[in-house]
């Protein structure tokens, strides 16, 4: 009898952290190749349920792996809240743009289109736009919110970690210049492809936003200058500041309130089977 109860407890524990890791590539047409993507399945994934899915994205000069390897809690995360988190790979600076000037970089179509496609089609996931909400750290928070406000027809909600929101100063160092051109002849590219003021047109869909940064870190007055025109702009959104610097301490804390927040979206919006 104790070893039946034994077996049973070992049944509920492995149970309670059982979250499963993908590994594949992913096929963008529009870019003629395939992008490595992790997509982590909760406990769940096998009894029949579909799940709502957050899309993850990585900083500059990262990829596809980081926060798996990084934020190995993650898959707990996906365990808690019930559902799936996919980390698409953005290359090292693609800042999730479609390159106006590099036609071999359009990740804005992907992430934002083609991927949600390809993971609808061949996962359980709640198919709809109110079961989806994107987000990132640092160019990933840029990519968070920029996907998010120009493809609000396929996220319900977009957030922003330590985001690096306004890429009009980037102007050195990460890489824009690749996929913007130079800042005098392309000006009107880098004023558009920022976060900060591709705000200004408000989707009409409704959106979820989240928004956090830490108080050392030296994107901090990218983020309060998008909170601040948030407020003018009458934009509803949750934005937090808390102590940390653009690191992976900060980041591996970050996400387990993001999560929560679209856990929370995921809950009001969806009648989940």
């Amino acid at each position: 009898m104790k070893q039946v109860v034994f077996s049973l407890f070992l049944f509920f524990v492995f149970r309670l952290s059982a979250a499963t890791v993908d590994t594949i590539a992913i096929p963008s047409a529009s870019m003629h190749r395939t992008i490595k993507t992790v997509v982590i399945k909760p406990n769940t994934y096998t009894d029949g349920k579909q799940f709502p899915v957050v899309y993850l994205l990585h900083g500059a000069f990262g990829s596809y792996s980081n926060w798996i390897l990084k934020v190995p809690h993650i898959k707990q995360l996906a365990d808690d809240f019930q559902m799936m988190i996919v980390c698409p790979d953005g290359a090292r600076t693609s800042w999730y743009f479609d390159s106006p000037i590099d036609s071999s970089f359009k990740f804005e179509t992907f992430v934002g289109t083609e991927l949600p496609k390809y993971i609808d089609a061949n996962y359980k996931t709640i198919a709809n736009r109110k079961a989806r909400a994107i987000t990132g750290l640092s160019m990933g928070g840029h990519g968070g919110i920029f996907i998010g406000f120009r493809h609000a027809d396929t996220f319900s909600g977009c957030g922003s970690m330590s985001g690096a929101l306004h890429v009009t100063v980037i102007t050195r160092g990460y890489e824009v210049e690749k996929r913007l051109g130079d800042t005098g002849v392309n000006k009107q590219y880098w004023n558009d492809w920022s976060a900060l003021n591709v705000i200004e047109k408000k989707p009409s869909d409704s959106l979820s936003i989240i928004i956090d940064c830490g108080t050392e870190d030296r994107v901090m007055p990218m983020n309060r200058a998008i909170h601040e025109k948030m407020l003018k702009l009458n934009i509803a959104h949750d934005y937090t500041e808390r102590p940390g610097n653009h690191d992976w301490r900060y980041w591996e804390n970050a996400i387990d309130f993001q999560l929560m927040y679209f856990n929370k979206l995921f809950k009001k919006q969806v009648a989940q089977p």
